[in-house]
C-alpha cells in the first residue's frame, strides 16, 4: 500500500469507529462508547503519524500523547492533557477488573461531556490532516 492508502485506511477505520461510538452511546453502553472513542482518536493520530513519518506503519502503541509527539501536530496543552487523561479508556476498557470501576463512572452526563471533547479534537485532527505539511 502507498502512504496515501495507509492514511486513508486509518481515517476510514476511525470514521467507522465513530459511528460505533454513537451507536453505543445511544444504547447506553457508555464505557464501551468511550473505549471506541479512544480508538477513534488513536486512529486519527496514527493517520497523522503515517503522514509525518517516513514509514507507513505506525508503532503498535495506544498512548495518544506518545503518538502525537512523534508527529508534526501542534496541539494545545489543554488538548494534550485531555489525551493524557483519556488514555485511561484504552486500558480500562480492555480489562475486566477495571471495567467495574469504569462502569460506575460512566453515566450519561459524564460520557456526553467526554465525547463532546473527543469530537472537538477529532475535528481538529481532521482539519489538520487536510492542511499542507
Amino acid at each position: 500500500m502507498s502512504k496515501v492508502e495507509h492514511i486513508e485506511y486509518w481515517i476510514k477505520s476511525a470514521n467507522d469507529d465513530w459511528e460505533t461510538v454513537n451507536s453505543l452511546f445511544e444504547t447506553k453502553r457508555y464505557a464501551h462508547s468511550l473505549f471506541f472513542a479512544h480508538l477513534v482518536l488513536e486512529k486519527w493520530c496514527k493517520a497523522h503519524w503515517v503522514k509525518d513519518n517516513e514509514e507507513n506503519l505506525p508503532p503498535r502503541i495506544h498512548n495518544l500523547v506518545k503518538l502525537v509527539v512523534s508527529t508534526k501536530l501542534n496541539l494545545s496543552e489543554k488538548q494534550l492533557n485531555f489525551l493524557r487523561e483519556f488514555n485511561d479508556f484504552q486500558l480500562e476498557g480492555r480489562y475486566p477488573d477495571y471495567q467495574f470501576e469504569l462502569h460506575k463512572r460512566c453515566n450519561v452526563e459524564y460520557t456526553q461531556k467526554l465525547l463532546e471533547t473527543v469530537n472537538k479534537i477529532k475535528l481538529c485532527l481532521q482539519e489538520k490532516m487536510q492542511s499542507k505539511p
